[in-house]
């Protein structure tokens, strides 16, 4: 049974492998679309009923495509969290202009406000971020899943950014 079900999907691997890589190396680019095509097949593999599929390249097709939807999703939420760390780092000097001061210390406080007002699960999740713990250790740290991290963090961005606003 094992080697039947491994022979199926082995042979699927390997009938439909190239298609895939070219989708997600149009979608994502080069250095990332291995690492999809690889997760495509994992959650494949954790499909128990695959022998119930009845159109199981359409059901890599669409695998792919919500892999691709959640890449580009993450890669929102690590921009937004690139723009909110430049956001710290880009304090004025002490030659700046006073008004420069000024307003950097009205939005540092507005964030500062705004990052207290948030829900406590998703301040937990976004200050453990920002001490650069990586996303799968945070969920396991707090015993949720990596989507529910992510979900955290994505709100928590939107706050602060509405707040900055």
């Amino acid at each position: 049974m094992f080697d039947k079900k491994q022979n199926f999907i082995s042979g699927l691997f390997e009938r439909n492998r190239r298609e895939l890589l070219t989708y997600f190396t149009r979608r994502v680019g080069r250095e990332d679309a291995s690492d999809l095509l690889q997760e495509t097949f994992v959650r494949v593999l954790r499909n128990g009923q695959l022998e119930a599929v009845i159109n199981p390249p359409a059901l890599l097709q669409q695998i792919a495509v919500n892999l691709v939807r959640d890449f580009a999703r993450r890669r929102k939420s690590e921009a937004a969290y690139v723009r909110y760390a430049f956001f710290q780092a880009d304090a004025p000097t002490d030659e700046a202009h006073p008004e420069e001061k000024i307003e950097y210390d009205r939005k540092s406080r507005l964030l500062d406000a705004a990052i207290d007002n948030l829900p406590p699960r998703c301040r937990e999740v976004f200050e453990l971020t920002i001490d650069d713990v990586p996303v799968s250790e945070i969920a396991q740290r707090l015993g949720i899943s990596d989507r529910m991290v992510r979900k955290h963090l994505s709100l928590a961005m939107r706050l602060c950014r509405a707040a900055l606003d």
